[in-house]
């Protein structure tokens, strides 16, 4: 489990494309007390480290997890997020994550507002129904809280000291953006269909 609160940043060191798995080797930030098998959220998404080097990391990625997030469009000297994952005792400052990527956004505005900077992400019309003013989602791994949605964007408000911590002040428009949202809203949101379908219907079922 994560806090989608990234910890730091990670620069991809290279990538070796099987024919069904791409082998990743990443700088960490921390590799601290990290050994083989232990879960590092990339760019939100949930990996297993397989080698370990100093402070270069290798991570396996199968093809479904590119298809579903933007780890397929990284390259060379690209920064990533990182956060490890939680442990017992450890603050919980954002919101439980699994490191599993719902789908894809993509960017569509990005402006500096002040100090911060003001984004807006689009996403799959299917995810909109846990997309709420105010409600909280994980995107490429950081825990943000929402503001204005409409149709099938909303938009986010990114202090500086989250445009330090992440990746979030150089990305760009039309960038891909992965995005979780936690599965308790998951279950909020799918009783509340049921609920609803069965008063439809006339009562329990």
């Amino acid at each position: 489990m994560f806090t989608g609160i990234v910890q730091g940043k990670g620069s991809v060191l290279s990538i070796s494309e099987g024919e069904s798995v791409w082998t990743f080797v990443i700088a960490l930030p921390d590799v601290e007390g990290l050994a083989r098998g232990a879960s590092v959220a990339i760019n939100g998404v949930c990996l297993t480290a397989t080698e370990i080097d100093g402070s270069s990391v290798a991570f396996d990625v199968i093809q479904e997890t590119l298809q579903r997030t933007n780890l397929s469009n990284l390259s060379v000297e690209d920064t990533i997020n990182v956060e490890r994952s939680l442990k017992m005792g450890d603050e919980l400052g954002g919101h439980l994550l699994s490191g599993h990527i719902m789908g894809l956004g993509e960017i569509k505005h990005k402006a500096a507002v002040g100090e911060g900077v003001d984004m807006t992400v689009e996403a799959p019309s299917s995810m909109m129904k846990y997309i709420h003013e105010k409600g909280y989602i994980g995107l490429n791994g950081a825990s943000l809280t929402i503001g204005n949605v409409e149709a099938n964007r909303f938009n986010i408000h990114l202090i500086p000291e989250t445009l330090r911590l992440t990746t979030f002040e150089t990305v760009a428009i039309g960038d891909a953006i992965n995005i979780e949202i936690d599965a308790m809203t998951q279950t909020v949101v799918a009783t509340v269909e049921r609920m609803m379908k069965q008063e439809k219907a006339g009562g329990p079922s």
